[in-house]
C-alpha cells in the first residue's frame, strides 16, 4: 500500500509545451446540478477549470447556468433535457464527469442510462455523487469506457455490497476486482483509499482532516479528477486520479492551519498555484 507517496504529483504535473493548445488538456462534461442541487455541478466546473481543464461544458438545469456563468464564464453550459445537445457533446467528449448534484428521479436515471450506453472504449467516465447510489439501485450494465467511482462509504456499500463495518483494506480489493478491468475506485472516508481492478498497488491517503467536513467537497474533488485525468497523458490514469485526490487534500491541510472549517471553493481558488509550484 502506497500512502501519500508525494512524488507522484511531480510526476503527473509536467510544465505546459509552449505549442500546446486548449485541445491539449482535455473536452470535459460534466452532467448533474438538477433542483435542488445546482451549487454541486458548479463547484465541480470551478475545480475542474483550476486545474488546468482546456474546455468544460456543463449539462444542468436551465436555472442553474446563469449561476453558474456568474461564477465561471469559462464553462459552457446547456439545458440537461436537451437531449439531442447532450447526445452531441457526449460524442465530442475525453471525459464524461456524471453525477455531482444528480437528483435521485427519473429523470437523472434516464441521463445516467443513456451515457453508460454512449460513452466509448477510448472516453473515461467518471461516476460521482447521485449517479453512484442511481447505477447501483438500478442495477446498470457496466460502460465501455474507462470507468472511476468515487463513493463515500455508504455508496460503496451500494456499489460493493459491503457493509460499512465489513469495509475492510482486503475486502474492498476484492470487491473492486469484481468491476471491469481498470475500473478505479476512490473510497472517500477519513483516510481516502484508491483501489483498481486487477491492479495490486492501493494509493491511501494520510493527509486531510474534518475541516473539510462541508458540502461540495467531493465535488470539488470530482472536478479535480475530471481534469487531471483529461490532461498528463504521460501518467497512468490510477496516478492522474491519486494526484488529483492527494493535492486536493494537501491544499485543504494547508488552509486548514489558518481556518476552522476549509471551503471547497477556497480549495478550487488555490489549485493553480500549488500545480505550477508542482510542475517546476
Amino acid at each position: 500500500m502506497v500512502k501519500n507517496a508525494e512524488n507522484v504529483l511531480k510526476r503527473v504535473i509536467r510544465e505546459r509545451p509552449l505549442d500546446s493548445h486548449k485541445g491539449d488538456y482535455g473536452r470535459l462534461l460534466l452532467i448533474g446540478g438538477t433542483y435542488p442541487y445546482g451549487g454541486a455541478i458548479i463547484m465541480a466546473a470551478l475545480a475542474a477549470v483550476n486545474s488546468g481543464a482546456g474546455l468544460v461544458t456543463v449539462a444542468t438545469d436551465r436555472e442553474n447556468i446563469a449561476p453558474l456563468h456568474s461564477h465561471l464564464p469559462e464553462a459552457m453550459a446547456f439545458d440537461i433535457e436537451e437531449q439531442d445537445r447532450l447526445t452531441e457533446q457526449l460524442a465530442k467528449s475525453d471525459l464524461v464527469l456524471i453525477g455531482p448534484g444528480l437528483a435521485e428521479n427519473q429523470l437523472g436515471l434516464d441521463i445516467l442510462q443513456s451515457v453508460v450506453q454512449t460513452v466509448a472504449e477510448q472516453q473515461i467516465l467518471i461516476v460521482d455523487g447521485g449517479a453512484i447510489s442511481l447505477f447501483s439501485k438500478a442495477a446498470l450494465p457496466f460502460p465501455k469506457a474507462q470507468t472511476v467511482f468515487t463513493p463515500h462509504q455508504k455508496e460503496w456499500e451500494g456499489l460493493s455490497g459491503l457493509n460499512l463495518s465489513d469495509q475492510t483494506a482486503a475486502a474492498n480489493q476484492v470487491a473492486v476486482n469484481q468491476l471491469p478491468l481498470g475500473s478505479i475506485v476512490v473510497q472517500k472516508k477519513h483516510g481516502t483509499t484508491i483501489y483498481q481492478s486487477g491492479q495490486e498497488q492501493v494509493f491511501e491517503l494520510t493527509v486531510g482532516g474534518p475541516y473539510q467536513a462541508t458540502g461540495g467537497m467531493g465535488d470539488t474533488l470530482a472536478g479535480m479528477i475530471a481534469a487531471f485525468a483529461g490532461q498528463f497523458k504521460s501518467s497512468s490514469l490510477f496516478e492522474r486520479v491519486a494526484a488529483a485526490t492527494l493535492l486536493h487534500s494537501l491544499i485543504a491541510d494547508k488552509l486548514g492551519q489558518e481556518a476552522y472549517v476549509v471551503l471547497p471553493t477556497a480549495i478550487s481558488r488555490a489549485i493553480p498555484r500549488w500545480m505550477k509550484e508542482m510542475s517546476q
